[in-house]
């Protein structure tokens, strides 16, 4: 298939989340949370004897999501110029508050959930990778994540054979990303903003 996705989370402060962000985005997590068919998925997901077996379709169709958030890169509306492109990823000065995983005819959510499983991926908020936290909700999530992305020496290997996306030596992975930035940001009183998306 010939696709390129990413996901990314990035750290900014909560006057840009939620005066830019959170009117955009939250209402196209929420449909893409409600969707009843993405629902019984992840039902299926977190309740079924399936996980670490073979990931199926069904589990694909559920992370790569639908069409909702994807219209954060496709853009909005003809009237509205934000894109996350330019928007978040390319914020000037962003630096390390970025974390991003593009992927060549793979979808990263889908190998990071995968290698964690299922109860760790409840811990997470949002849905299947998009989030957006204030600062506060970063402070009050940080253990949740502690708890769900934190491995003694075994899970850590077990956790690095389910994730099959390959790694150049100065790429991060998405075994390690996220809790960097869940740090990083709560020590910067900061908010963030996750958003996993089909480039093309």
């Amino acid at each position: 298939m010939g696709i390129t996705t990413a996901w990314s989370i990035s750290a900014h402060d909560d006057g840009y989340l939620g005066n830019e962000l959170a009117p955009r985005f939250l209402p196209l997590i929420e449909a893409e949370r409600n969707e009843p068919l993405a629902r019984e998925r992840w039902a299926r997901w977190t309740t079924g004897d399936t996980w670490p077996g073979e990931p199926s379709e069904d589990f694909l169709e559920l992370v790569r999501g639908g069409d909702h958030v994807q219209k954060m890169y496709d853009g909005l509306s003809a009237d509205d110029p934000f894109s996350v492109l330019h928007d978040v990823w390319d914020q000037e000065g962003i630096g390390d508050r970025l974390f991003i995983s593009v992927q060549s005819k793979d979808w990263a959510v889908w190998s990071f959930f995968h290698a964690i499983g299922p109860a760790r991926a409840a811990l997470l908020p949002g849905w299947c990778g998009n989030f957006l936290l204030t600062s506060a909700e970063v402070r009050d999530t940080l253990p949740r994540l502690e708890r769900a992305l934190t491995f003694d020496p075994a899970e850590r290997a077990a956790a690095r054979r389910r994730d099959w996306l390959g790694y150049s030596p100065e790429e991060e992975s998405v075994l390690d990303g996220p809790l960097r930035m869940w740090r990083l940001a709560a020590q910067a009183g900061m908010g963030l903003c996750g958003v996993s998306l089909t480039i093309y």
